[in-house]
Order: C-alpha cells, then sequence, then structure tokens
C-alpha cells in the first residue's frame, strides 16, 4: 500500500507536537508552505533538498515522506532509538557547567558530570528524543529568561538537536567563552534574533550567527516551586 506522503508528514507534526510555520521557516521558505503542502497539496511534492531536510529533522527515511526507498541496510543490535523504547528509566548526566541566562557565564569544570537524574523513557520520547546518549542536564544561573527560566533551574538539553536543526525555540549555546541559554527565532530573510524572554535584559534581533555555537535544545526545565 503506497504512503501518502502528506499524510505522513501531518502525523509527524503531530505527534512531535511541530508548528506548520516554523518547520517552513527551518526550510527558508515562507512561513505557510509546508501548511499549504498538507492541507492544499501546494505543491504537489517536495523538492528534494526539502524533502531530505525533513527526514533528517523527524529521523525517518526519505521513502516515508514520499522520496525513493532506501537501499536496506544492517540494524545495530543496540540502536539508540531501540535502546530508549526498551529502557524505562534514563539517567542522565548533570554537567558541572553553568548556562547563564543573564550576561553569560561559563564555569571550569568544562562540563564533567557530577550525577545523574533519572527520566522516564516515555517522557523522553514525548519530548522526541532519539539518542538519549546527546542529553545532559545543566543548571540556568541568572533571570534574563524570566518568567520561562528562573535562577537555579534545571534544563534537559539535547546535543544532538542543535545548528543541523535549528528552528524557533529555547537553546543553549557558546558565544566566544560564554555558554548561555536564550530564545533564538527564525528570521524571514535567513536572519537569527537571539531574545532574552525577560525585557530587562539584552536581546540581539540580529546577531552575526557566524560567532555563535549552538550546544542544543532545552528540551525540559524542572526548579523549585516559587
Amino acid at each position: 500500500m503506497a504512503v501518502d506522503p502528506r499524510a505522513a508528514l501531518e502525523a509527524l507534526i503531530a505527534e512531535r507536537r511541530e508548528d506548520y510555520a516554523g518547520l517552513s521557516r527551518m526550510l527558508g521558505r515562507n512561513p505557510a508552505y509546508i501548511q499549504q503542502y498538507v492541507k492544499r497539496g501546494s505543491p504537489r511534492r517536495l523538492a528534494e533538498e526539502d524533502r531530505r531536510a525533513l527526514a533528517a529533522y523527524f529521523r525517518v527515511s526519505e521513502e516515508a515522506l514520499g522520496g525513493p526507498p532506501a537501499a536496506p541496510r544492517p540494524v545495530p543490535a543496540a540502536a539508540p532509538r531501540e535502546a530508549l523504547r526498551a529502557a524505562a528509566i534514563i539517567a542522565v548526566p548533570r554537567r558541572a557547567l553553568g548556562a547563564s541566562a543573564g550576561p553569560g557565564s561559563l564555569e571550569e569544570e568544562r562540563g564533567a558530570p557530577a550525577e545523574a537524574l533519572p527520566f522516564a523513557a516515555p517522557l523522553l520520547r514525548e519530548l522526541g528524543v532519539g539518542d538519549p546518549a546527546g542529553l545532559s542536564v545543566i543548571r540556568v544561573t541568572g533571570d534574563s529568561m524570566l518568567p520561562a527560566l528562573a535562577d537555579g533551574d534545571d534544563i534537559l538539553v539535547d546535543t544532538n538537536d542543535a545548528a543541523e536543526r535549528l528552528r524557533d525555540g529555547v537553546y543553549v549555546l557558546r558565544n566566544e567563552d560564554a555558554l548561555m541559554v536564550k530564545r533564538l527565532a527564525l528570521r524571514p530573510d535567513g536572519g537569527l534574533a537571539v531574545l532574552s524572554d525577560n525585557p530587562a535584559h539584552q536581546s540581539w534581533p540580529d546577531a552575526d550567527r557566524s560567532r555563535i555555537r549552538i550546544v542544543g535544545r532545552v528540551l525540559w526545565a524542572g526548579g523549585r516551586v516559587r
């Protein structure tokens, strides 16, 4: 039975709780591009480079989105996604470094694991994690991301979800020698805005992408009830 690539893409978007406009911007298209493709059938088929990018983003085969069948290849016995499905609890290392939500800081311990925090595997799957080996928990310092993130909050960061899959969201990034957590927004002209949620702190509506290294996407946050 032939796969309907539009239905497959729509199901992936719903399952991962993505939005049409954000995916369109990720592809460098106008914000309505993906919604028009899924809902109205225009364009009739995805451009090859768009299909390839979406398949990589959702970690599915191009065939699932209307591409040609892929040549069969052996699957490792302990593939990360299979390991995630099989486990009940995943121990995620808490790194000994601070992501500043203020002016930017970096502790000197360079990410050595201090301890591990347990996460339920179903929760990680719901968050869209493919390979748990790319996960770290780090602690926020500063208040520039209030009310989304407060000083002392722990954040779950997926380093496998970084620049190559960039879309609107909250990320940990490195700017020269500073590690910080900020909201990133893709501009229609291809530029990048680096934003503080707290209006009392500085934002960079047109950041120099060449000076920013994206470490990973923030998937979850937890902290003391205030």
